[in-house]
């Protein structure tokens, strides 16, 4: 197990469910959060100060003015930066922390690079706001035999779900098939209050910690619902649902892993921007920087290309070819800007 200073993990250590040796399995444990916004950004945060030896991040956006009131890594110079989220909470989760290993993927998860981003990782946490990304993690896991714990937060309200393949329901048990676009409310439509994210967010980081020191067998299995403006806190038993199964965690049917789902452009939860996949393979930025210069101002670096192209709309193109396009939630006016521009 790798090493840890017992001094400044003291007062950790001397909680007894934890002590030297839960921490020496911290220190041990290798985490991926998927997704660094509201709520893998508190997730990151406590698990790096928890002092768990690996973080891998994985995002695929950039931060906005609109995110600092929940997304607690971020600061104004983030979003005056430009950089990737994943990038940018690893510079201050390293300020934090420089004994924990941190490693910023810039990424959409997808079925294609899914199994590369979280087989070498103990546990997988949370941090989406797509059920695309989570039914992927989800079979990922049922498939690996993996835990994972689910969250999610919207207006006061959040939720938190530790799911252990084989042993506990897993998310299809509880929700079959993804809810059709505008049939639940999303952070855009209904709102959501800071602190609802860090509740939830530090549970979820609570809970991740319980299952890489072995201590999560009271609470796997059982959902945390709360309402901090009502004030109202409940566990919910799906021991009935995980006595039955569903079709992935007992069937072996894996359709967003094979590629049978998702893909399609998405918009992307609070803001008015969508997300365009690549047709293939990545971009030269800076070959793609020089060429938007024509079309409008530009912005660059080693990660991202952000171009004001019209009136009121902006993209941001990854390195991996993905396009954020800023401006407009119609997804089919947004493949058409894609097309134009990147001739993607």
């Amino acid at each position: 197990m790798q090493a840890f200073d017992p001094e400044r993990y003291s007062r950790q250590i001397r909680f007894a469910p934890l002590g030297a040796d839960g921490q020496a399995r911290l220190a041990a444990g290798r985490v991926a959060v998927v997704g660094c916004g509201a709520l893998g950004s508190v997730v990151a945060l406590a698990l790096v100060r928890a002092g768990v030896g690996f973080v891998r991040v994985i995002d695929r956006d950039v931060p906005e003015l609109s995110n600092l009131p929940r997304q607690a890594l971020f600061d104004e110079a983030d979003v005056a930066a430009g950089l990737p989220k994943a990038v940018a909470a690893a510079v201050h989760l390293r300020a934090i922390n420089s004994a924990v290993t941190i490693e910023p993927v810039v990424a959409d998860l997808a079925a294609a690079n899914v199994g590369d981003l979280l087989a070498a990782c103990d546990v997988v946490v949370d941090g989406t706001d797509n059920f695309e990304a989570r039914f992927l993690v989800n079979e990922f896991c049922c498939r690996a035999a993996r835990p994972w714990v689910h969250g999610g937060a919207i207006g006061a309200e959040g939720r938190v779900l530790t799911i252990v393949p084989g042993r506990t329901a897993c998310l299809r048990c509880l929700v079959p098939d993804p809810p059709a676009p505008g049939m639940l409310p999303t952070c855009e439509t209904a709102g959501i209050i800071g602190p609802a994210a860090l509740v939830v967010g530090a549970v979820e980081a609570a809970e991740a910690i319980k299952v890489l020191v072995g201590a999560h067998d009271k609470t796997a299995g059982r959902m945390l619902v709360c309402d901090l403006w009502e004030h109202v806190w409940r566990t919910i038993d799906l021991s009935v649902l995980a006595a039955t199964g569903c079709p992935t965690c007992r069937g072996g049917d894996f359709p967003w892993l094979d590629g049978r789902l998702g893909g399609r452009p998405t918009t992307l939860c609070g803001r008015d921007a969508v997300q365009v996949m690549p047709a293939a393979g990545g971009v030269d930025l800076a070959a793609l920087a020089t060429r938007l210069a024509t079309a409008g101002r530009v912005s660059a670096n080693a990660w991202i290309v952000r171009a004001c192209v019209e009136p009121g709309i902006e993209i941001a193109v990854f390195a991996d070819g993905r396009a954020i396009v800023s401006g407009t939630r119609d997804e089919a006016r947004a493949r058409g800007i894609v097309a134009k521009y990147i001739g993607a």
